[in-house]
């Protein structure tokens, strides 16, 4: 691929909870701001994918262990899964291609150091923090009866809680970089580094992916915005999630990108946009090379 690529994904919580910290309320800064990681956006892409019939290793599968319990595979467990035994031996280039070939590899990159191979590849792809941007967010908590007895012969159910935020708006920062794997064409016969097909993917993904997750903590969450403004392989663009503001208006969500100026470049090709159409209104974005899209069809909208 001979472009970069800077963009924004953004993610809608309704009644629901994105990214939870070990206390199950939403992450917060230490200053309160409520935010998610880039493992909770990641995660959402990797199990999309998964259910696509791609090639994922770094992604939690089980095995039961020789105790007949339930356990996590190890990373060399979860390679061979996918790939066939790790050797001592096994040549660090049949480690890498095979590596590559996980598209979660491919995008993000890793860390695979296992029998006789250290191996550490920058991702072509990195994902920021993504912060929420509305303003009134409120952490709630809900009290939750089990239909369990807290223990024999007691006559009491145990109780539990299930926290949510009552709306959040998280916008992730975006960077693709395909020259990010180019010391590895040298290594691997014909390795064409960073894929259009990779780009594409994550493109879906990052349309879909979070939608698609639907589990019982985040049922509520979907994809409502992706902006992917593709600019000449030598462009260098700040993170464009900074210039995103957030407000509701109208029974409207309006997005604003507050520096225009920024996207006014001849270097850059060109900008899409996907987003609810039913429910968000964008602003700040316009010119010949920006292409409006419907997030659920992909129509021009």
């Amino acid at each position: 691929m001979n472009k970069r690529v800077y963009g924004v994904v953004g993610v809608k919580s309704i009644m629901s909870n994105w990214n939870a910290d070990f206390t199950g309320r939403p992450k917060t800064t230490s200053d309160d701001m409520i935010f998610g990681s880039d493992k909770a956006l990641k995660y959402s892409m990797k199990k999309y994918w998964e259910t696509q019939g791609e090639s994922i290793l770094y992604i939690k599968s089980h095995v039961i262990g020789k105790d007949g319990k339930l356990q996590p595979r190890t990373l060399e467990g979860r390679y061979s899964q996918l790939f066939g035994p790790l050797e001592k031996n096994t040549p660090s280039t049949e480690v890498l291609v095979n590596l590559f070939s996980a598209l979660d590899v491919m995008c993000f990159g890793a860390t695979f150091a296992e029998k006789g191979n250290n191996i550490s590849i920058t991702g072509a792809i990195q994902v920021g923090q993504g912060f929420n941007k509305y303003e009134h967010s409120e952490v709630e908590v809900q009290d939750i009866l089990s239909p369990f007895s807290t223990g024999d012969d007691k006559d009491n159910s145990t109780l539990g809680k299930k926290i949510v935020s009552n709306e959040a708006h998280y916008f992730y920062p975006v960077v693709i970089n395909p020259l990010a794997y180019e010391g590895y064409k040298e290594l691997i016969d014909n390795f064409e580094g960073f894929t259009e097909a990779a780009y594409t993917s994550f493109v879906d993904a990052s349309l879909t992916s979070a939608t698609a997750l639907a589990t019982n903590s985040k049922v509520g969450c979907e994809n409502e915005f992706t902006m992917f403004v593709e600019t000449d392989i030598d462009t260098y663009l700040p993170s464009l999630s900074e210039y995103i503001s957030f407000e509701k208006k109208d029974d409207l969500d309006i997005i604003r990108f507050e520096k225009p100026e920024l996207l006014d470049r001849e270097d850059i090709q060109r900008i899409q946009l996907y987003y609810n159409p039913y429910s968000v209104k964008v602003e700040g974005i316009t010119g010949d090379k920006v292409k409006h899209m419907s997030i659920f069809t992909k129509e021009v909208i």
